[in-house]
């Protein structure tokens, strides 16, 4: 009788989990489901990893609108930047070998670079802190380059900053780590992801992006014009197959990748803990970002991300690494706000991660920034109103973010997240949302009112 009992208890805690388990994937459907028609997306793969073992692994709507194909866990997405991460694991594990150090100057690999680029090192451009920019407006992404000529390309911009003087997003620096890998090992970088991650963790139809080759599964990414769905713009094969975003993934290579990280067979611990650690400037203080990662937290709770966006995708990966949580998202739409599904389907599946409302200090700061960022994207900031540095990157023809920023419409929200006063400077952080993104905003005034730090960050 003990016996039946126990069975009978274990059954009745099974159905009552299958049944909690079946009314969130309800909530999360309903919530995809809603942002999909609310931002016009038209297809969508969302995986949940909770505890170890995926929770949803799910297609929504339309990889391919002309032939009607559905969305499948297989289907193959574009990465975008999440792509870095790779890029920075790459490097990492010819670290682990000794091929490389991170302290090591880039031009030990690079030969003669230009004068400003004596003191950049490796780990400068893993963390975004080396000077370099972004692609310049007038490049023309049509046109098939070489390495060469895409590093003479790079090599022709000004830095931005002098190595570790501050943080500035920049896709150049990761295209140079490509090169910088091609250099060291002889191989094409995108080859050695596939020999040292994406094969030996069974990551089976993640690669190098291809638009001649036969993809089986492959979406199709759309792009909204006057709100009507078009299809992505065409791009060189060379520009499409750079280490700063040209990946091909699906969820089910992005479980694998979740799996790989939360072993002991990829990266060493503490290789891991270098690339989740905020990255240091040459003043002592820090930045949100390791090598490839965003470094957030929400509500006290430690979150490792990062985002991508590229010829008519979005992607993103958001790992809770102390709530054991992943959630991931790709999308064949070039507006969707994919930071937002991921962030909404975290908070559903563990209430703790929804976050929480923090009253803002001081609305009237927070409402002169906001009017300050509308005239920044729209044109209008004076120069005067920010240090002769902030200029540099605020009114830089080749900060490609803030030129992808200007695009995306009006403010929807400007969320307060923080601020606090230390050497003659207040920074604040807040969240800022577009129709289709957001971005972190790390902005600083100094005692004379100057704008002294200004920053925009992808989510």
């Amino acid at each position: 009788m003990t016996l039946a009992l126990k069975i009978i208890t274990v059954l009745i805690f099974l159905a009552a989990n299958c049944v909690a388990q079946n009314r969130l994937a309800d909530r999360v459907d309903e919530f995809v489901r809603a942002e999909m028609a609310r931002q016009q997306v038209p297809g969508l793969s969302l995986a949940v990893v909770k505890d170890g073992r995926p929770l949803i692994v799910k297609g929504y709507g339309l990889a391919n609108i002309e032939h009607q194909v559905p969305v499948k866990p297989e289907t193959i997405f574009q990465s975008g930047s999440v792509a870095k991460q790779f890029t920075a694991t790459a490097v990492m594990l010819l670290a682990a070998d000794g091929t490389l150090a991170l302290d090591d100057k880039i031009s030990k690999y690079l030969g003669v670079v230009p004068p400003p680029w004596k003191n950049i090192t490796i780990r400068h451009l893993l963390g975004h802190t080396g000077g370099m920019t972004d692609y310049p407006r007038d490049l023309d992404l049509r046109r098939d380059y070489t390495e060469d000529e895409m590093m003479s390309l790079i090599k022709g911009i000004p830095l931005a900053f002098e190595p570790g003087e501050k943080w500035q997003y920049s896709n150049l620096g990761y295209v140079t780590l490509g090169i910088l890998i091609h250099k060291v090992t002889g191989k094409f970088y995108g080859d050695i992801l596939s020999e040292r991650i994406f094969r030996p963790f069974g990551m089976m139809t993640a690669r190098v992006i291809s638009e001649s080759d036969i993809v089986p599964n492959r979406a199709a990414g759309y792009r909204l014009s006057h709100g009507e769905i078009k299809n992505q713009e065409w791009v060189s094969p060379s520009v499409n197959t750079t280490a700063d975003g040209s990946l091909y993934l699906s969820t089910r290579d992005m479980l694998r990748w979740d799996e790989a990280l939360s072993g002991n067979n990829l990266l060493s611990r503490s290789s891991l803990r270098q690339m989740w650690t905020p990255v240091k400037l040459n003043n002592g203080k820090s930045h949100g970002y390791g090598f490839g990662w965003s470094l957030r937290n929400v509500n006290g709770q430690a979150l490792v991300e990062h985002g991508g966006a590229w010829q008519g995708f979005k992607a993103h990966i958001a790992m809770y690494p102390y709530n054991r949580l992943t959630v991931i998202v790709f999308a064949n739409l070039e507006q969707t706000n994919q930071s937002r599904i991921a962030h909404g389907v975290a908070a559903i599946v563990d209430p703790k991660l929804k976050p929480d409302l923090i009253k803002d200090a001081d609305p009237t700061v927070s409402a002169r920034f906001r009017d300050l960022v509308e005239k920044i994207l729209s044109g209008k900031a004076e120069r005067s109103q920010f240090t002769e540095p902030v200029q540099k990157n605020v009114f830089d023809d080749h900060n490609r973010l803030f030129g992808f920023v200007k695009t995306l419409g009006p403010i929807r929200e400007f969320r307060f997240v923080d601020s606090n006063a230390a050497g003659g400077e207040t920074i604040y952080h807040y969240e800022i949302e577009f129709t289709g993104m957001s971005v972190y905003l790390e902005i600083g005034r100094g005692d004379d009112g100057k704008i002294s730090t200004f920053d925009l960050e992808p989510e």
